[in-house]
């Protein structure tokens, strides 16, 4: 039958009217509906603390509820009490990364829910477990958001965008906080290094892997911590210079959030720190980590240390000691590499947090510029896999990649106010990314500079300008 043009406009029209007649709210996607004061079951009829599958979980709810709710990944919790004040284990539930914001995300009127893990140390199966287990728990109990955010820091950062990945159905938003978004296997791989350094230039009796004990671990950090402070005392004997040189082959910040990194002083204290925060996770945090994945899954064969060193980080080292540079070049290619072991590699990449950039849902992450846990290039990384996934058409939605760094100089206590140091955000800060967040997924409003700009404040730093580096192991892969 073929139409003619006098007679489709009528018809086509009369359709439309119809359609509009039979319309109503819920044809609005779900995630894109607003209100102020959506219906919710409170915590005087639900249980809104309690255990799920082995996991303590914790809802919060708003005296108004704006249909929006965020769910809570923390981060890294040591397996068992750890250096150096061997505080017990924290294995409470968490809902927010802390009181002041999670307050002030009440009285916007977001529910909170979040959880700890079923274990701690490198959880992230059971924290993506976790957080699967509260929502269905919150859907069936409380109420049915119009949207649902996952949110995180650090390990939990990981955590996030790995249910964001998995749990494409029913995440309409994502937000990794100073999160580990290269995944498991690069991140252990960089703990590696570090350790393979202070090894060959400070401490020769340091063990890498396959720890027989936590104990024994721990010993080992210990041991190389009292010998990496040594040597970066000891300027005249060139141990400076080897502190210098570990951290630029690891590209370890020269802040953090106890100093600045204004004076030559300050840069080596600062090292000092990050080196010793990074040697944790390279031998007790291992010990637990080579416990879940049934092995070793990091290694540092065919790595030429050498390229990490750049001409001005060489020139400065040789201005502590002349001559230095050559000679621990020499020393890091001539020591013993590890090699990972292959099951314990496969099953890390599989179970450990593995981000693919496969982004589904808008996804606003947040760093600071001197992280010396979880380096800034995290970020990179991501970002190439994301533009990977985008160009063969498996990300869907956008990125938005926020820093914050740190003022040139601040005291060193009570230390940086924020962009130095692990997860060293303001509150209005975290709570901005939340909101950016939400008016993109409600309203569809992708967060522009200057809406950005607005919502973080003249006190977050906030640094449009900032780009990290390139990942210290050069092009981006599973295992780099």
């Amino acid at each position: 039958m073929k139409w003619s043009r006098h007679l489709a406009v009528p018809v086509l029209v009369a359709a439309a009217l119809v359609l509009t007649a039979c319309s109503s709210s819920t044809d609005v996607p779900r995630a894109r509906q607003s209100s102020s004061d959506v219906a919710f079951t409170g915590c005087e009829k639900v249980a809104c603390t309690g255990t799920l599958n082995g996991a303590k979980y914790e809802i919060k709810l708003p005296k108004q509820w704006n249909g929006t709710l965020l769910i809570y990944s923390h981060g890294y919790r040591y397996a068992q009490p750890a250096p150096p004040a061997f505080e017990p284990v924290e294995t409470s539930a968490q809902s927010a990364s802390d009181d002041q914001t999670a307050q002030a995300l009440l009285s916007q009127g977001y529910a909170l829910a979040g959880s700890s893990y079923k274990t701690n140390g490198w959880a992230v199966a059971d924290g993506v477990a976790a957080a699967e287990d509260v929502h269905a728990f919150f859907q069936e109990n409380v109420g049915q958001p119009y949207r649902t955010l996952v949110w995180g820091d650090s390990l939990g950062g990981l955590i996030t965008q790995t249910i964001a990945e998995k749990d494409s159905a029913w995440v309409d938003g994502a937000a990794p906080l100073c999160g580990a978004l290269a995944g498991v296997v690069p991140n252990m791989n960089l703990a590696l290094d570090v350790s393979y350094a202070v090894k060959t230039l400070v401490d020769p009796q340091l063990e890498l892997t396959g720890y027989a004990s936590y104990d024994e671990a721990v010993k080992n950090w210990q041991s190389a911590i009292t010998k990496l402070v040594a040597a970066a005392q000891d300027t005249a004997g060139g141990g400076t210079a080897k502190v210098l040189y570990i951290a630029d082959v690891v590209n370890a910040p020269t802040q953090t959030e106890t100093f600045d990194g204004s004076t030559v002083q300050s840069r080596v204290k600062a090292t000092v720190e990050a080196l010793a925060t990074a040697l944790g996770y390279a031998t007790f945090a291992r010990y637990d980590l080579e416990q879940r994945f049934g092995g070793n899954p990091s290694g540092n064969e065919n790595i030429d240390y050498s390229k990490r060193i750049s001409a001005d980080e060489a020139q400065l080292i040789d201005s502590v000691t002349p001559g230095s540079v050559a000679r621990f070049d020499a020393a890091m290619a001539a020591g013993t590499r590890i090699a990972a072991d292959p099951k314990a590699l496969s099953e890390a990449l599989a179970s450990g947090g593995d981000p693919k950039g496969t982004i589904t849902a808008p996804t606003i992450t947040l760093h600071t510029a001197a992280d010396p846990l979880v380096i800034v290039q995290n970020e990179t990384f991501f970002r190439t896999r994301f533009d990977k996934a985008q160009a063969e058409g498996t990300a869907t939605a956008d990125l938005v990649q926020l820093y914050t760094v740190a003022p040139s100089t601040y005291p060193e206590k009570p230390g940086a106010p924020y962009g130095a140091g692990h997860c060293n955000f303001t509150s209005q800060s975290r709570v901005a990314v939340i909101d950016l967040l939400t008016t993109w997924v409600q309203g569809g409003v992708f967060p522009g500079q200057a809406a950005i700009a607005s919502a973080m404040g003249d006190s977050s730093g906030w640094a449009s300008a900032f780009q990290p580096g390139p990942w210290p192991r050069g092009p981006e892969t599973a295992t780099s």
